[in-house]
């Protein structure tokens, strides 16, 4: 496999969680702290993401990073994803929880 595969796989990912989760790309780039026009690089296969950009896509997809290196066709499909979508949800309402309490902590 050549880098330009790989960037290739690696980008065909990020756009295919990002519409898993139905954001946009702002929606996405603000969530990770980056622009929209880096984004967009990356989506298309012209740049690649720091390892800490990685790590924080990974972070908002509730995924690990080397899943954004699986080919697609392994990843889950958007018409098969109601079990992640509750379990998405669910998630998303106990990291709400933790972080309302850990903010009464401090």
């Amino acid at each position: 496999m050549t880098e330009r595969e790989l960037l290739g796989i690696f980008s065909a990912n990020i756009k295919h969680y990002r519409a898993l989760f139905k954001w946009s790309q702002a929606e996405l780039a603000e969530k990770v702290d980056i622009s929209i026009n880096f984004l967009s690089d990356i989506e298309t296969g012209k740049k690649w993401a720091s390892p800490t950009t990685m790590v924080k896509f990974a972070d908002v997809f509730h995924v690990e990073v080397y899943e954004f290196f699986k080919p697609e066709n392994i990843l889950p499909d958007k018409d098969n994803s109601i079990i992640q979508k509750y379990t998405d949800d669910i998630f998303m309402e106990i990291s709400r929880i933790r972080d309302t309490y850990l903010n009464r902590l401090a």
